[in-house]
Formats: structure tokens, sequence, C-alpha cells
């Protein structure tokens, strides 16, 4: 862990990074397990890449303060993992301002935990997306379920304003695909990664079941949730290879999907206290 004056320095660069963003931008966020952390791929992003999860959790914390004190028009948050940390801050809709609290390895307890990071801010809407970290991990279905029902009770008693939306956990790239990736890093003389050997036995049909779970949520807390996993599916119910950058993770394409769901959310009016499918 950088201490002193390295770790200044690599903040300050970073930091430097997020001002340079325009008005819709990113902030994020981590969670439980940091082991975890260190065993998911990540793109190599520069000072990003080299944050430990203290340091993560430190710097969304003065972000969400920022966001607090200057209170702008139309926040929006996106709560979550690695898959909502990388998410392209151009894709993301301009009329709105973003908030990025996404970790790379986050799992339902560590957001839930972090939540209050942002409890003074006032965000329109807050994007969920948290529980295959969980899985990785093998965290069991109902421990992933009743830290969502919690993080949804927490954001609706502390942002009554705001529209909170819950979505689905997306596929994984399956069996084959996961194999090909630890054959891969084998050939290039690497570790696979932790999540390879762990979602290589885990069936999308599991997954698929898991959020029929969250939606079951989303209704009884009445809460809006939005199910992109078939959009993401292929004829055998994996991730499509098009959308994917190794079975995981998202590619550009694969956030433009989700864009697209961003953006039906921006012309649709909120539904009347009760769950909502985009």
């Amino acid at each position: 862990m950088a201490t002193g004056s390295g770790l200044s320095a690599l903040l300050a660069a970073f930091l430097f990074y997020r001002s340079s963003l325009p008005a819709s931008s990113h902030v994020n966020s981590l969670a439980l397990q940091p082991e975890a952390h260190q065993s998911s791929p990540q793109p190599d992003l520069g000072p990003r890449h080299q944050l430990t999860y203290e340091q993560w959790v430190d710097l969304l914390k003065r972000e969400a303060k920022v966001a607090a004190e200057q209170r702008p028009k139309h926040l929006v948050i996106l709560a979550g993992d690695s898959l909502s940390l990388w998410f392209p801050q151009e894709l993301l809709p301009s009329e709105k301002t973003w908030l990025n609290q996404g970790i790379s390895g986050e799992t339902s307890y560590g957001l839930l935990r972090r939540l209050r990071l942002f409890d003074d801010t006032q965000p329109e809407a807050i994007f969920v997306m948290i529980g295959i970290n969980d899985l990785i991990h093998g965290v069991r279905e109902e421990t992933l379920l009743a830290n969502q029902r919690e993080i949804v009770r927490h954001l609706k008693t502390v942002h009554p304003q705001a529209r909170i939306v819950l979505q689905s956990i997306l596929p994984h790239g399956g069996s084959q695909r996961l194999q090909q990736q630890a054959r891969l890093a084998v050939q290039e003389k690497r570790q696979p990664p932790l999540w390879v050997d762990r979602l290589s036995v885990l069936p999308n049909q599991s997954i698929r079941k898991l959020n029929q779970q969250l939606a079951a949520i989303a209704r009884d807390e009445k809460v809006e949730y939005l199910d992109m996993h078939p959009d993401f599916t292929d004829a055998q119910g994996d991730m499509l290879p098009s959308l994917t950058t190794d079975g995981l993770h998202l590619n550009r394409q694969g956030y433009q999907v989700w864009k697209s769901h961003l953006d039906s959310y921006n012309t649709q009016p909120p539904p009347p206290n009760f769950s909502f499918h985009f």
C-alpha cells in the first residue's frame, strides 16, 4: 500500500484525471472481502488500476462529498462493482450528472456497508447492480438476496425522493468461453483469474432464477426493476460473445446495450408505486 508522498501523488494524479471529465462523469465504489478485488481483471487505466480498496473508498467518499455540497441538477448514481466502474463516461446520458459508485470485486455486503458514503447527496435516481462477485466467492443466495433487500430499504429511507432501480445480474460467458480464458492465461504464463474457475461451474440458469427473486424483492419493496439479462444472452443463455471482453466484463458494445436501457429510463416517467421493467 502506498504511503506518504507516494499516495498523495497517486491520488493527486487520479483526482486530476477526474477533474478533466465533462459534466456527465464517473464516481466509483468498493465492497467487502478486499482479497476479492485483487483477483478481478481490470483495464489498464493508469492510477485507477493501482488504488487499494481503502484508497477507493476514500476517493469515493470525497467525490460523494463534493456532490452533496454542490448539489448538481439531475444527479444519478451508479452503485455496484466493476461493471458499473468501467462504464464509459461518454456513453452515459449527457443530460444527467453521474456519480459512479462502482468498484472492482464489490459484493452485496460491501456495497451495503458503504451506502452511507453518499447519504448526503440528493440523486433523482440510483441504479444498483450487484451480486456476481457474491456468486464467485460462494456467498449463499439467501445472504445475497437479504443484502439486496437491505440495500433497497436503506436507499428508500435515505433518498425518498429518488427512483431506486434494482438491475438484474448479467449472465457470464458460459463454461466453454471461460475455459478458453483459462487456457489463454496458461499460454501467457499467468494465473487465470479466480472468477474463471468459479463461474465455469455456475450455470447461467441459476443467475436467471436469482434474477426472478430480485424482481420479487423490487416488487415487494415497491422500487423499479430493470431486467437487462435477456438482452445479453445467446440461444444457450450465456453472455453474447459480441458484448464481452472475457466472458464476464463488458466491451463497448455491451455498454451500448446497457446505455439503451438508461436512455429508456430518461424518457419514461416513474411508475406509480410498483416495480417496473424498462
